[in-house]
């Protein structure tokens, strides 16, 4: 049979709708970004050409100049995505913790990276919930009187205290709040900043690393021209330094992509260069269609926020996200997701003003629907924790409808979004709060461990 090559094709056709890409990554496909003789720069690690988990020459170079850029003490690349950083924080801040002293901290909004990380690194999460001060419909922010309280009860058995921010709306957590609450209890503040990366040249700067962070996972693909899994590990001083190569390389593929180290390297001289007036004029715009979203009746995060994430409420047009983001796709934009109530535009500095005109035009043609009965519903107790997420997320599973999973014990994280927060982890006994909230949110199946 001959191959059809479908992801080619799907690809290709996508393409082919012309539409303005408000979804990562960053670069947004633009011509004269990265040089035209990239492909030929596709090679593996030779003499001259370094190795990233043994970095001594241009690779190590380009980490310092990029360190440099963004204002760390020390900054190493990730060809594996913010995945990989996000394990290699956990692994560097469970380093040499005994038995009953490898707790996290965590804030329940997090990635599913990070659960399976604390998996396979056989650490214990302490949930904090957030409290919801960003709004209907979303998680809202980790405060650090809630946090200092855990630290107070549990102790030194604390191995870090792990937050997202901003998470994938746009919220910010207080990370000053967070870094001084850290700091009295002696424990390292790890933040997956994976939405965040563009934070170093916001006015003002609002980066995690910035602002008292001790490690930050940034997916520099995601806001910034850079190739799809080019990610940065920062580091606020060189306590960890020494290990972030090994606890990378114990996660990571052994043949990373030049393609995508490249492409990080050549964002370090952009970053220089263009970085700062750049996101200024991305502000400004970015401000202006809030503005105008907000004449016609669209309601954005509360609170402290990232200055250019549009995270659009869409719910008093009497509409559902999806629905928004269809009509915004027949006005030529794709959107990076939607869901019961938000659409989400992701702008970088490389979205043009004829596609910021087409999201005006979106707006200001939005369909009106039937205003409904907001739906609301509050979230469930935490489930009672039964075993470690590692012996859940290891131990043979099954995949059942979710009336018939009530008494059992998760493998997999069910989050629902909005509000984004875990309704169950892996290692919790599935309650009946917990399922029927599920089943309002329309989750049909959950994985169990057999």
């Amino acid at each position: 049979m001959q191959p059809t090559t479908p992801l080619y094709q799907a690809l290709a056709a996508h393409q082919k709708k012309g539409r303005a890409s408000f979804h990562t990554p960053g670069h947004k496909g633009r011509e004269g970004i990265f040089p035209p003789d990239l492909l030929s720069l596709d090679v593996t690690e030779l003499p001259d050409t370094d190795s990233l988990f043994e970095a001594g020459g241009p690779i190590l170079q380009a980490e310092q100049e990029a360190a440099q850029v963004l204002g760390t003490a020390h900054t190493f690349f990730s060809a594996g995505g913010c995945t990989l950083c996000i394990l290699a924080m956990l692994r560097l801040a469970s380093l040499d913790r005994p038995p009953g002293k490898r707790k996290i901290l965590a804030g329940r909004v997090l990635h599913r990276s990070a659960v399976q990380g604390m998996a396979l690194l056989d650490l214990e999460p302490v949930w904090v919930l957030p409290r919801q001060d960003a709004g209907q419909h979303l998680a809202g922010r980790v405060h650090p009187e809630d946090v200092e309280a855990v630290l107070r009860r549990e102790g030194d058995s604390i191995a870090a205290v792990y937050v997202t921010s901003p998470d994938y709306f746009g919220v910010l957590a207080d990370i000053p709040g967070l870094s001084a609450v850290c700091r009295r209890y002696d424990v390292p503040l790890l933040v997956d900043n994976a939405h965040g990366a563009h934070l170093f040249f916001t006015s003002p700067a609002c980066h995690p690393l910035r602002e008292g962070a001790d490690m930050t996972a940034c997916s520099a693909h995601k806001t910034l021209p850079v190739l799809t899994g080019g990610a940065w590990l920062n580091l606020a001083d060189g306590k960890y330094a020494p290990f972030a190569r090994d606890a990378m390389a114990l996660f990571a593929s052994t043949s990373p992509s030049y393609l995508i180290l490249t492409s990080l390297d050549l964002c370090t001289r952009w970053a220089h260069d263009q970085a700062r007036p750049a996101m200024q004029a991305l502000q400004e715009k970015a401000a202006q269609v809030r503005c105008l979203a907000e004449d016609w009746g669209v309601v954005f995060p509360q609170g402290r926020t990232d200055p250019v994430r549009l995270a659009l409420d869409v719910s008093a047009y009497g509409i559902s996200g999806e629905t928004a983001a269809e009509h915004f796709r027949g006005k030529g934009v794709e959107p990076e997701y939607a869901d019961g109530t938000h659409v989400i535009l992701i702008p970088t500095p490389m979205t043009r003003e004829e596609e910021w005109a087409r999201v005006e035009d979106a707006l200001r043609s939005m369909p009106q629907g039937k205003a409904e009965r907001e739906f609301t519903c509050p979230l469930p107790p935490l489930p009672p924790v039964v075993c470690s997420p590692r012996e859940a997320v290891l131990r043979p599973s099954e995949r059942i409808p979710l009336e018939q999973a009530v008494g059992r014990i998760a493998a997999d994280p069910a989050c629902p979004c909005p509000p984004g927060i875990p309704v169950v982890m892996p290692g919790e006994r599935v309650t009946p709060e917990a399922a029927g909230f599920l089943q309002k949110y329309r989750f049909f199946t959950l994985r169990v461990v057999q």
